[in-house]
């Protein structure tokens, strides 16, 4: 008996260091990407900072605040899209979803395509619900990339129609090729029941089954709900890019601004990127796109880095306060 407390205790005692090194760990690497980023936006900072001089501060100011302000009103709607998807497992009451939301964004700035916020999210479930909460997180990012798909198939139609007159079959070929994937998604996100069916016809992932069995709760009013999510999203963060927009570059048409920015979306989510070694993709993704409309190239780049700084940094730092919260051995089930 003696050797069997002791024994308890030192696995109770090792389970507190690992879990400690492990919050530490994922602070440290977090705060060194925040601050290379800092440093390497810099740049871009000045060029911003250059631009608005040349403003109405009163109207710099406003137009940040509100930018700011739509930042949290974005991760509060994915929190509340975090907290409707994972009902099915789950009652997690709003709070928790947003500490779940900000702290997945912590994890998510230092791995490929963010996908390190899966983790950090489900860290915030039971133990025996943390795998599938993987499956009905990805539910939640596949609307968000279908809502950005949709649209950027929209205004790839729009800006081959009005910018591409040489090699047109080429872009029709690509336009036709997304229109059909797109509407391949909007089938499948649809009917993702059949997700399960699949995947128990597949020997060694049928003995799985009960983490995967959560894509076959969702029925479809649900679905359509989650995309209202996403959308009330997408329609947030263009806001943000429209404001910062229509401040450094007033003279940009409304209409061309927001189909350009539709396909600077979709391009963005299918480029795969590591956000810690990040070179500046999306602002050069930015400056050759919009360049069709505006030759504001620097004010492009300006805007659209202080947005991703705003919209990613910003709760990345918040979201370092909820890992301390973190629980990676001790949670019931």
């Amino acid at each position: 008996m003696y050797y069997c407390v002791n024994f308890t205790l030192l696995t109770s005692s090792a389970k507190k260091i690992v879990s400690f090194l492990l919050k530490a760990g994922i602070l440290i690497v977090a705060a060194w990407f925040i601050y290379r980023q800092f440093s390497k936006k810099n740049n871009d900072l000045k060029e911003f900072e250059h631009l608005a001089s040349n403003l109405s501060a009163t109207k710099v100011i406003l137009t940040m605040v509100v930018v700011v302000l739509l930042m949290f009103v974005n991760w509060f709607l994915e929190a509340l899209k975090w907290r409707y998807v994972s009902k099915t497992l789950v009652n997690l009451t709003l709070w928790e979803a947003v500490e779940a939301v900000f702290c997945g964004l912590t994890w998510a700035v230092t791995t490929p395509n963010r996908i390190g916020e899966y983790g950090g999210r489900v860290m915030f479930l039971p133990n025996r619900k943390r795998i599938p909460g993987i499956f009905a997180m990805g539910v939640g990012s596949f609307s968000q990339g279908l809502v950005t798909n949709v649209l950027g198939v929209i205004s790839m139609i729009w800006f081959a129609f009005n910018f591409i007159h040489d090699k047109v079959w080429i872009y029709s070929t690509i336009i036709l090729v997304c229109a059909i994937l797109a509407t391949i998604q909007l089938v499948i996100y649809f009917h993702i029941k059949w997700m399960v069916t699949i995947f128990d016809k597949i020997g060694f992932i049928r003995k799985y089954h009960r983490f995967f069995e959560v894509l076959g709760r969702y029925k479809t009013n649900e679905l359509i709900r989650i995309m209202g999510f996403s959308l009330a999203r997408y329609l947030t963060f263009s806001m943000q890019y429209y404001l910062v927009f229509q401040m450094l570059v007033p003279q940009m048409l409304v209409f061309q601004m927001f189909m350009m920015l539709m396909l600077f979306l979709l391009i963005s989510a299918l480029v795969p990127s590591l956000d810690l070694f990040d070179i500046g993709v999306r602002g050069f993704t930015a400056a050759h796109l919009f360049v069709y409309i505006t030759d504001q190239k620097l004010a492009v780049i300006a805007g659209v880095s202080s947005i991703w700084l705003i919209n990613l940094i910003i709760p990345a730092i918040l979201g370092s306060l909820f890992v301390l919260k973190l629980k990676f051995f001790d949670r019931t089930a």
